[in-house]
């Protein structure tokens, strides 16, 4: 068996959005008329160089090779151009072409991919997801406590036993920085009206995009821990391990990251310096399934649980969901709410959602088939990058935020 070709779809969002403005998909085929699918998420450019940096990574490494050594593959890719250092867009086409190999792997063995990888452990995968505003929303969800409290009890009736929002206002890519006391007293207000709605029927957590300082991240994790969340998000920029670390070892809110940081190298260092006890790993941009698998034992000899990251595409979280399955020290995964919606149309059989769980699928590799007719009729034409941020200091960030 040896790979054959390989294609790239960018695919729009439509409204309302949930997952970022489009998705990469590669698709993988060999010469036997096998193929796979693979998502990548994120990256440094915009979606056009990233579906190009997919081709031009596989015809140099993959194309006319055995779709089964994934090793050998990840290390030349790794190392090209001299570097041997993580790189969020190479890892992130890197992801995209190891993810489609292995849907390729386990559809050639007949198995699902969690079976190739240590076998299932798990009978379903407790899910979570963020709070979205509603078309007609009155006031912001993420900064009126009352809308974030409707919204989470609306989550907690549809069977979610976990919310997440971010409450602690804009993130600039001027950050860190350190909150206003209006900013931390903002943030507490939301945290306890959400608390108030769901009362003891789900966990909450709480995202802030790495926005703060250590000092001012201590001060929100003071100001929230009264009401118990599961994890504090990236409560620092995820490079500044040492402050990750003194948040850790000081807030009684237990810390979680990893949705921006890349390859085992990164994780290890992590979690070596006692930095989060959950991480979690987007597989679009880590490294790929083996990638992430490495990981996740590594978390696990460190005592930490793994939250695997899904603001991206179904690929993503089919992929995200092998994972999940034969991960002992699985925690929780992030769903787009039910699955519903533009995600499920994009999958010729969905994945299923219920009480709170997705269902492990049991079909061979991935478990899902993106239906291409879909995705070729919802082209990407705009000309932003898959997630953004305020590119301008705090005050103006929050002026524009309020207008």
């Amino acid at each position: 068996m040896r790979i054959e070709s390989v294609e790239t779809f960018v695919i729009g969002n439509p409204p309302p959005g949930w997952g970022g403005h489009y998705f990469v998909v590669a698709k993988v085929t060999t010469d036997d008329g096998l193929y796979g699918y693979g998502e990548a998420y994120g990256a440094t450019v915009r979606a056009p160089v990233l579906a190009d940096t997919i081709v031009d990574l596989a015809d140099q490494f993959l194309v006319g090779h055995d779709p089964h050594h994934i090793e050998l593959f990840w290390r030349r890719a790794y190392s090209r151009g001299f570097t041997q250092r993580p790189d969020v867009t190479l890892q992130g086409a890197m992801s995209a072409l190891e993810i489609a190999c292995w849907d390729i792997i386990g559809k050639a063995a007949g198995k699902p991919v969690y079976e190739l990888l240590g076998g299932r452990v798990h009978e379903a995968l407790r899910s979570y997801t963020y709070l979205y505003p509603k078309p007609d929303d009155t006031a912001d969800v993420y900064t009126d406590p009352d809308t974030a409290a409707a919204r989470a009890a609306e989550e907690v009736e549809r069977g979610f036993t976990a919310v997440k929002f971010d409450p602690c206002g804009p993130y600039t890519a001027m950050g860190g920085h350190q909150p206003r006391r209006a900013d931390v007293e903002l943030t507490r207000s939301i945290v306890a009206a959400v608390r108030d709605a769901v009362g003891d029927r789900a966990d909450i957590l709480v995202g802030t995009h790495g926005q703060f300082t250590a000092g001012g991240a201590l001060r929100i994790a003071s100001a929230i821990a009264p009401y118990d969340p599961l994890w504090f998000e990236e409560p620092v920029p995820p490079d500044d391990i040492a402050a990750m670390a003194q948040v850790a070892q000081s807030s009684h809110v237990p810390v979680a990251t990893g949705e921006r940081l890349t390859t085992k190298y990164e994780f290890a260092r992590l979690l070596e310096a006692r930095a989060a006890s959950v991480i979690q790993p987007n597989l679009g941009r880590v490294g790929g399934l083996l990638e992430g698998k490495k990981v996740a034992a590594i978390a696990e000899a460190f005592g930490a649980q793994v939250a695997p990251h899904c603001y991206n595409g179904p690929i993503g979280l089919a992929a995200n969901v092998q994972l999940a399955a034969c991960t002992p020290n699985f925690l929780i995964t992030e769903a787009i709410q039910d699955l519903t919606g533009f995600h499920a149309d994009l999958l010729v059989e969905p994945l299923q959602w219920s009480e709170g769980n997705v269902v492990i699928p049991t079909a061979p590799g991935l478990g899902v088939e993106l239906d291409e007719d879909v995705a070729r009729a919802h082209p990407y034409d705009g000309d932003a990058t898959h997630l953004t941020m305020w590119n301008d200091p705090i005050d103006e960030a929050e002026l524009h935020r309020r207008v």
